[in-house]
């Protein structure tokens, strides 16, 4: 009696689950990487993917992000700090439109009444347009009640603003702050989340307050029993959300209930182990491989800078 040697298993397709739209041909996205085609072993079983990165860092499309993957809070100006801002910029705008004005008038009294008339036009103009967007450019977003009260208007990704959206903000003001004595500026302050004004709105700016300090916590230390392991890993960078989720889960650890910083560190760790070859140890907790990944990109970030910087210095140094 002859035997035939069982051969592989066919492979069938997947089958959607009784109410799911996803098609045959459809997979999860994470059964295609790297990680899942060779085969890797996970240093945490069954973790599974707990959200998304971004979801977990609680990151938004408003955040500011820097390159070390650190999140800057800049919270908008209060309404009160920004009401004294402009009463303070209407003030300086009717100084200055008075000066113009009296400029203009003695350059142009004894000429016919037209020019005299187009010259008061002209200081208005330049009084309450040309003035506060000259102002806000050269000092990249501060007014005169702006640099009083500590204030700075910047774009909707932190930076500084242009000439065109200081214009734009010049520009609406004249509607919403002196055709209408600012009501509309002032309730559309209160619905906003980053109290913007009509003019904000439109350039495209918000306003923060800029003597607020910023506290950065302090980075990872690299954990002792992982150190020979990360001095041979081969660690690319993540992405920037993850990379944020990871710094934000490590500063708050310690306020988060145990279930769930088990939960998130490990599937936090899970998420990273698709960035670093080969996986930690069998047994490394996750919170210390979230650390030394944290660290390892850190120091290779630096001595880069630095040989960079070595090499710059070099090829200056024979210029000269």
């Amino acid at each position: 009696m002859s035997t035939v040697a069982p051969g592989p298993a066919p492979v069938s397709s997947p089958t959607p689950s009784p109410g799911s739209d996803r098609g045959p041909a459809e997979a999860p996205a994470h059964a295609a990487t790297p990680r899942a085609r060779r085969g890797r072993v996970r240093p945490w079983p069954g973790s599974g993917r707990p959200g998304d990165a971004g979801d977990l860092a609680g990151l938004t499309s408003d955040d500011l992000v820097t390159g070390e993957a650190v999140a800057l809070d800049l919270p908008s100006a209060p309404v009160g700090l920004r009401i004294a801002s402009a009463l303070l910029d209407v003030l300086a705008v009717g100084v200055a439109f008075v000066v113009l004005s009296i400029v203009l008038a003695l350059a142009t009294i004894r000429t016919d009444d037209a020019l005299f008339q187009a010259g008061a036009i002209v200081a208005l103009v330049l009084g309450v347009i040309a003035f506060p967007t000259t102002v806000e450019t050269l000092t990249r977003g501060r007014s005169v009640g702006k640099l009083v009260v500590g204030l700075r208007t910047v774009r909707d990704d932190a930076g500084p603003i242009s000439f065109q959206q200081a214009f734009t903000r010049s520009l609406v003001g004249v509607v919403e702050i002196y055709a209408f004595l600012g009501g509309p500026a002032f309730l559309t302050s209160l619905l906003s989340p980053r109290g913007k004004r009509l003019g904000d709105h439109a350039a495209g700016t918000y306003v923060v307050r800029e003597r607020l300090r910023l506290g950065l916590p302090l980075p990872p230390p690299m954990p002792p029993q992982l150190a020979s392991w990360a001095a041979q890993a081969d660690v690319s960078a993540p992405p920037a959300a993850l990379m944020l989720a990871v710094r934000q889960f490590l500063a708050r650890a310690h306020s988060i209930t145990p279930e769930a910083r088990t939960a998130i560190g490990v599937g936090l760790a899970d998420q990273l182990t698709d960035h670093v070859a080969p996986v930690p140890p069998p047994g490394t907790p996750p919170e210390a491989f979230l650390c030394a990944v944290i660290a390892t990109r850190r120091d290779r970030d630096l001595a880069r800078l630095r040989r960079e910087a070595r090499l710059r210095d070099r090829l200056l140094h024979r210029r000269g």
